[in-house]
């Protein structure tokens, strides 16, 4: 005879304190129709739900779509006078990611963490060494604040943008008819600023998205009735859709990130290179086990840099050329955080939603900070962008410690 789950629920509610609940393995869904949580919400609270339609109920073909827009974007600024080379541009899909800082002083892609501090940069396609990003940016900072030169490009439409940013630095930069500058580039006489050339590209493509703005507009919220929290907002856009429902509306928030199908995809996939760091952990937590401040004993920790090093940047090419798009080797990006901030669900499609009952209770772990976490490890399954290594070089070594999910 079965037992039903309101029974099993009923025996459970009456275990003696000291018996072990947790025996029962828990359920999870398959990874590529999981959604996952970063505050609670009760799906039966649910009046209502909103959906933007670019890239959450419209699904472009991609890469032809971004293709698209990069070639209309390119025939935009040879229109107004660009060099005739740039048609010869072809869009990879392989290069951009979402996330990007672009420098209009000078005209660099960075990738950076939630703080500002630099985790890649790249000049057109070539990418900065340490002592090459600190003379351009004193320890590897940048004031994210200033929007007035730092453009984040956070959305799927950047992709196209932030591609064509590389190819016109790496263009400018190695034709032999321009002279470089450190802020822009000179034809003669004729100086152009990388902030000039950013400007151009947000028009051509503020162009070739044109669109007539709506005559009028109905308060949807009146008209049904719903309260903020009573409302769950469904987009892609951190910005334009996540951030905007959360803060003016109260709104809970829904983020769908399509890169995140190819991120668990290569966390399950490349799993070795993720095991292989927490050796190399465990391997460093040996060398320094029984030293401390009296110890004048100075452990050869450099064949373990060298290899933690190798092993980062191998688990960053496996997404791409900028990496993925929630780490960088040991941090979690500027997009991760943000995903982390705003968005209380996100999965890699709205259809997840499907998959789970309107009853369903989406419930978010239990923040722990770090010195609980050395304490226990729980061995929960964390993902790409919330399991963190941080390694920092010293004179001395480096620290390294995991986190586990936020």
């Amino acid at each position: 005879m079965t037992t039903s789950w309101s029974d099993r629920l009923q025996n459970y509610a009456e275990l003696p304190a000291n018996m072990d609940g947790l025996s029962m393995k828990k359920y999870r869904r398959e990874v590529h129709h999981r959604v996952f949580v970063n505050r609670s919400l009760a799906m039966e609270k649910i009046k209502c739900f909103g959906f933007d339609m670019d890239y959450t109920l419209a699904v472009y073909k991609s890469p032809e779509y971004e293709s698209l827009g990069f070639d209309l974007t390119v025939e935009r600024l040879v229109s107004i006078g660009y060099p005739q080379e740039l048609l010869n541009f072809v869009y990879d899909p392989a290069f951009p990611t979402r996330g990007l800082v672009f420098d209009t002083m000078y005209g660099n892609l960075l990738k950076v963490d939630a703080y500002g501090n630099i985790l890649v940069c790249a000049h057109g396609f070539s990418f900065l060494r340490g002592p090459e990003i600190r003379e351009l940016y004193p320890n590897k900072f940048i004031q994210r604040g200033d929007t007035e030169r730092f453009y984040i490009l956070n959305t799927l439409f950047n992709l196209p943008e932030t591609y064509l940013f590389a190819c016109l630095v790496d263009f400018f930069t190695s034709c032999s008819r321009y002279r470089s500058c450190e802020t822009g580039f000179k034809d003669g006489d004729l100086f152009m600023s990388f902030k000039s050339m950013f400007q151009d590209v947000r028009d051509a493509v503020d162009w070739v998205h044109f669109k007539v703005k709506a005559i009028f507009k109905l308060d949807f919220i009146l008209l049904l009735g719903a309260k903020g929290k009573d409302i769950l907002y469904i987009g892609d856009h951190i910005f334009g859709d996540i951030l905007k429902s959360k803060k003016r509306q109260g709104w809970r928030t829904f983020l769908v990130i399509p890169e995140l199908a190819q991120e668990l995809h290569v966390w399950t996939d490349k799993s070795t290179l993720f095991e292989e760091l927490q050796s190399l952990d465990v391997f460093l937590a040996e060398l320094y086990k029984h030293l401390d401040s009296s110890s004048n004993e100075r452990p050869d920790i450099s064949s373990l840099q060298r290899r933690i090093k190798k092993v980062t940047h191998d688990m960053d090419m496996c997404y791409g050329m900028m990496g993925s798009l929630f780490r960088s080797g040991s941090r979690q990006t500027l997009f991760a955080s943000q995903v982390m901030r705003y968005a209380d669900l996100y999965a890699a499609s709205f259809i997840n939603l499907l998959y789970y009952p309107f009853s369903y209770m989406f419930r978010a772990a239990h923040v722990q900070v770090n010195s609980t976490n050395t304490l226990s490890n729980t061995g929960g399954q964390t993902w790409p962008f919330q399991q963190k290594y941080y390694i920092s070089f010293k004179d001395h070594g480096f620290d390294c410690q995991q986190t586990e999910d936020a």
